[in-house]
This record gives structure tokens, C-alpha cells and sequence, in this order.
């Protein structure tokens, strides 16, 4: 129940909602709920006008300070109600049709619209919009007004090119659907608008081309976008591991990008970016694992350049989960593979190292993991120096003090070295994961173990489905795409051969020359 301290009027009372569904037609009333709801906010500014003489009706506006542009505020709305002749008006048009009058003529921006909701009412005024109450009327009058802080658009810090584009989402929405807006200039893109988080009600926004896209993945992500029920939703991680299918699995099913290029270029291959307010981040969905060693400047740049850079981050990736496996199964298990003058050195090394092979690897990796937060987490310059001064410093010390033999030094930092490689850092957070498994497999088994461990992880990643798409297409099912895919998978075709869209597309509209 809400209620006026002052003269014990009961504003309302309802079980499920602390207000009507409706707004009144009297603004007294209307005042009194907006001030009761936001009680205790002193950011929440309202201000009655009246309209006229004494016996003219009044209007009543309600805003959320540093939501609302003051400029554009001042300008559209209060400059032009004081600017006004309401007398005249009044007495040549009377109040019979005040609310259209005011909506045609008084406000001037084209940028409104109108709700008698007060569910919508109260999200638009805690979005930054102004809401105009009018005396009389039930109806509402949003006023866009927005213009809360944000720090524009920047250049990209996670996905670096050398060549191409440096612009790079930022936590407005809008902005981020302009900037994909401005590059596919077609009426067939689409921007789907919705809210989720039941108390954060977070603008989430789905952008994809229409015939290009699948109509069953398009009813899908939606599906699975209805489905959430949360209290808040902060970013579009959050959404990430709601919408994703093996909640399990230590590998993405879902892309994140910063780059308005990259969303580009995949909403034109059919897929579907999912724009989340408050979020640099927008996901892209479906997505295979070929898909996470894709780059922008994969397509900028010379064919023959990047098919060999892009043959580079798979086997950065193959060397990123097996090469400590591998040293610890050599090892242990099958030094006669190693040249007769190689195991004489690492013979005299290891013999000051009191620990095992597997051991030595897990300690200085626990220790290079660290430093690599510890750069994460401080400043650009800093955090730069702190890796490498720190990896240097901790691995010599490690060596001479005995707990670690060099060849291992120089095992983790090759491992380390080809995670840097893979351009996409959710996938390099999956294969460290997985390197951990394979390493004890091999620890414990050899060369055995080392291969298991490694049949293990492709049988998981083949069950693997994003949207219903095979996780390692088009290395499996290349059927599917009757091999126009294998053309962008380890190798990149020159773009004259890339005349097909990825098996995401519509089957309709597979061709990218017209």
C-alpha cells in the first residue's frame, strides 16, 4: 500500500504491483504515486507547470537527473512551454483537446510517443526519457530525452588489427546498433528491441538481416532470450551462460566481438548479433569452432599473408594444450625419442630439480597464470612491464634456485606465447582448461594418456551444437556446405572464391556475389 503522509490519501493498493496499470486523468494523483514509488531518490526531479491562468489545467513532468540530456531537456520541453502564448491559446482553442495540442505544438522534437502503461511509463523515465502528465488525460507523453554519461566510441583493446577499422563498441546500446547500421545500408536489417532482467530491465537488442537469416534460428535465440527470468542483467556475459547449450563444456558456443566490423561482416553470413545495453561486447550467434579463429584482418589484408597467420593460430592452439603433455610423456615415459646429446642436458638439469617433470610444469604455470592476472588487473603500462619483467625474473630465480629445470622455463613460456595467438579470448580460456586434463592424462599414462586426452576433447567438441549447428563444422559435416566452408577454415581462398555464405545462411541465400 502507498500512501500520502500528508493527507493520509491512499494512493493504491495491490498485492502484485505497488501502482495501478494506468496512469489517473488527475496529475495530483499521478504526483503523489511517482513521488511515493521514488521515495528516498533524491535523483528523481518533478516539476508541475501550469498552464495559463488559475483555473487552467497544469502538465506535470518527471525525470531522472543525469539520465536526461539538460540541454535537449531545456530546449524541447520547458523552453518552449514558457515561450508559448497560453493564454491566447487557451481562449481561442480551450481545453477540450489539450493533450494533442500540447503533443503537435508544444514539444519541439519529432523524437516521441505516447503510453498509457505505467509499467512502460516508469521504464521510460528511469531510461533517461521525460515523461509529460497531462491534466484531463490518461494517456502519457515520452519526450526523448536521454543523455546519461558514456565514454563514446574507441578504438578496440581486445581484438588488435594492424589493418582495418579501429572503432569498438561501447556500453550504449544505440550507439552500437548505429555503428552496425552504418555499415549495411539495407531495409533488410533489422533490429529487433526487447527487455530483460525483472528489475534491471536491461535494453537487449537483436540485429540480423531478413531472407538472410534462418527463420528457425531467428525463433531459437528468441525462444531462449523469453526464457530468462533474472533479477538483473549487468552484462552480456550474463546472457552468454543463459542462452548457451552445455552449460558444461569449457568451450564458447557463443561469440563475443568489440569490433562493429566483426558483427558486420557475420550478420551478412546470417548470423545474429545480440546487442546487450551497458555491454562493449555484442554476441554472435550461431558460431563454430572455426569461427573463434577468424579475424578482421583476415579479410583486409593479402590471401597468401593470412592463410599462413591463420595456419599459425592453429597450431598455436595445438601447442597450447598439448606441448606440456607432451614434454611430461617424452619425459617420463619415452626419453629414447629425445637425440642422445639432448637427454645428457636434460639429465645434469634435472638432477638439482627435486620435484617431477608434472610438477615443475604446474608450479611455474601457477606462477605465469598469476602474473598474467596481475597484468590484467593493473594499468596498461604497468601490467606490460609486470609480465614480462616478472616472467623473466621468476623463471631465472626458479632455475638457479634449483625448483625448476630450464627446458621447462622454456616449455611454459612457448605455452604461454601460443595461447597470444589465438585471436579470441574465451576460446584461449577453454584450451587452458583442457591443457590441465591432458597434462595429468600424460602424467599419468604417456603417450597413452597424451592421446586420449586429446580424442577426448575432439569427441566432446564434435557433440558440441550452437543453434543446432555442429560445433567443428566445416571440419565435420563439410557435406552440409558441399565444401564451400573448408574454403575459410585453415587456409583463406582468395575473396573472388569466397562466393558462398557459411552454412549459417539462409539456404536461399547462400550467394555473396550478385
Amino acid at each position: 500500500m502507498i500512501t500520502d503522509k500528508k493527507t493520509e490519501h491512499v494512493i493504491y493498493d495491490s498485492k502484485s504491483k505497488p501502482y495501478p496499470p494506468s496512469p489517473s486523468t488527475s496529475i495530483d494523483e499521478n504526483k503523489r504515486l511517482l513521488e511515493a514509488l521514488f521515495k528516498d531518490s533524491q535523483d528523481f526531479i518533478s516539476r508541475k507547470i501550469p498552464i495559463g491562468g488559475e483555473d487552467a489545467p497544469s502538465i506535470y513532468l518527471a525525470y531522472m537527473d543525469a539520465m536526461t540530456g539538460r540541454d535537449l531537456f531545456d530546449m524541447t520541453i520547458i523552453r518552449r512551454f514558457f515561450e508559448m502564448d497560453w493564454a491566447t491559446i487557451n481562449e481561442n482553442e480551450g481545453h477540450h483537446d489539450l493533450y494533442t495540442m500540447l503533443k503537435d505544438r508544444a514539444i519541439a522534437t519529432s523524437d516521441l510517443s505516447e503510453s498509457d502503461k505505467m509499467d512502460d511509463i516508469l521504464y521510460f523515465i528511469m531510461a533517461g526519457d521525460t515523461a509529460v502528465f497531462i491534466e484531463g488525460s490518461s494517456k502519457v507523453i515520452i519526450v526523448a530525452t536521454r543523455g546519461f554519461p558514456n565514454r563514446g566510441i574507441q578504438s578496440a583493446e581486445t581484438e588488435v588489427v594492424v589493418q582495418g577499422p579501429r572503432e569498438a563498441f561501447s556500453e550504449v546500446m544505440r550507439f552500437n546498433t548505429a555503428l552496425i547500421r552504418r555499415r549495411i545500408r539495407d531495409t533488410g536489417l533489422k533490429v529487433k528491441q526487447s527487455r530483460i532482467g525483472v528489475r534491471s530491465q536491461t535494453d537487449i537488442a537483436l540485429m540480423y538481416v531478413e531472407g538472410i537469416v534462418r527463420p528457425e534460428v531467428l525463433q531459437e535465440v528468441e525462444r531462449r532470450l523469453e526464457l530468462i527470468n533474472i533479477d538483473g542483467i549487468m552484462d552480456s556475459g550474463c546472457v552468454e551462460q543463459l542462452i548457451e547449450e552445455s552449460w558444461i563444456s569449457p568451450f564458447p558456443q557463443v561469440q563475443l566481438t568489440e569490433r562493429p566490423d566483426k558483427a558486420a561482416s557475420s550478420i551478412l553470413e546470417g548470423r545474429i548479433a545480440i546487442i546487450v545495453d551497458n555491454s562493449p561486447f555484442v554476441l554472435l550467434v550461431p558460431v563454430s569452432l572455426n569461427c573463434f579463429f577468424q579475424a578482421s584482418e583476415d579479410y583486409y589484408s593479402r590471401w597468401q599473408v593470412m592463410s599462413i597467420t591463420r595456419l599459425l593460430r592453429f597450431i598455436g592452439a595445438f601447442i597450447a594444450v598439448a606441448l606440456p603433455a607432451l614434454y611430461v610423456a617424452i619425459a617420463l615415459y619415452h626419453p629414447s625419442m629425445i637425440p642422445l646429446s639432448m637427454v645428457t642436458k636434460l639429465a645434469e638439469a634435472s638432477l638439482a630439480v627435486p620435484f617431477p617433470a608434472v610438477i615443475e610444469i604446474l608450479l611455474l604455470d601457477a606462477a605465469f597464470e598469476m602474473l598474467r592476472e596481475a597484468g590484467i588487473r593493473l594499468k596498461t603500462a604497468s601490467g606490460g612491464t609486470i609480465g614480462i619483467v616478472g616472467g623473466l625474473i621468476i623463471g631465472q630465480a626458479a632455475v638457479e634456485a634449483g625448483l625448476v629445470s630450464p627446458i621447462v622455463v622454456i616449455i611454459v613460456a612457448l605455452n604461454g606465447i601460443a595461447t597470444f595467438a589465438i585471436p579470441n579470448v574465451s576460446l584461449v580460456y577453454g584450451f587452458r582448461i583442457i591443457k590441465y586434463g591432458v597434462l595429468l592424462l600424460a602424467a599419468g599414462l604417456g603417450f597413452l594418456g597424451l592421446w586420449v586426452g586429446l580424442l577426448l576433447a575432439l569427441i566432446h567438441m564434435a557433440s558440441l551444437r550452437s543453434f543446432g549447428f555442429p560445433y567443428l563444422m566445416p571440419f565435420a559435416a563439410s557435406e552440409l556446405s558441399k565444401g564451400e566452408d573448408l574454403k575459410d577454415s585453415l587456409f583463406r581462398f582468395p575473396l573472388f572464391m569466397l562466393k558462398k555464405r557459411p552454412f549459417f545462411a539462409n539456404p536461399k541465400q547462400t550467394s555473396r556475389y550478385k
